[in-house]
């Protein structure tokens, strides 16, 4: 599929609800996301009850499991659902993260690992993707040609940003929300499972 339209189109000839679509994206890219149904309506801009209605399907049907937490009900992705690998990919696909891994990372040899932050990090569908490479001796001309290419596939800006393995500790620290892509000792299937 090389028209970046048609994953836009199919995710939502499949699915029509608006807020279920952003429902998954906010629970199931990044599997560490937690949210309640007031913070919701806030973020969706959407009526508390056609949320509430559409987290009681996906709760139902084992999708989220759900936790007091300072007397709120919070949701998060049960990441033990067979179908939760599925939805993951399918939503990195929607976001063009599969793309990133084939055209960026797996072209620069010398890249540990690659995370994302950000509202995308935080299940905010956005035209934004903000990246972070660790890693070192990588050539900046050849990654920004690769990025420029990427960008026009997926029909999104990357911000890319190179840090060195000694600065990856403090990273994670200032964003909580980052969560790993791609890492130079695993597979993407593993790294699908754990987000």
């Amino acid at each position: 599929m090389t028209d970046r339209a048609k994953p836009y189109h199919l995710l939502d000839t499949l699915i029509t609800s608006k807020t279920r679509i952003k429902l998954l994206l906010r629970f199931f890219l990044n599997s560490n996301t937690k949210s309640y149904l007031r913070n919701l309506e806030t973020e969706f801009d959407e009526s508390t009850n056609s949320i509430r209605v559409e987290l009681n399907r996906f709760e139902k049907a084992g999708l989220l499991v759900s936790g007091k937490e300072q007397n709120r009900k919070v949701f998060k992705a049960n990441t033990c659902h067979p179908l939760f690998p599925d939805i993951n990919n399918i939503l990195r696909k929607y976001v063009g993260f599969d793309q990133i891994i084939d055209k960026v990372l797996g072209h620069l040899g010398s890249v540990k690992k690659a995370y994302i932050t950000g509202d995308l990090a935080r299940g905010k569908d956005t035209n934004k993707i903000n990246l972070f490479l660790i890693g070192s001796e990588i050539d900046l001309d050849y990654l920004k040609r690769l990025i420029n290419k990427t960008k026009t596939l997926i029909h999104r800006d990357i911000i890319y940003k190179l840090l060195e393995e000694s600065e990856e500790a403090g990273f994670l620290e200032k964003n909580p929300e980052a969560f790993i892509i791609w890492e130079e000792a695993r597979s993407s299937e593993e790294l699908k499972m754990k987000n």
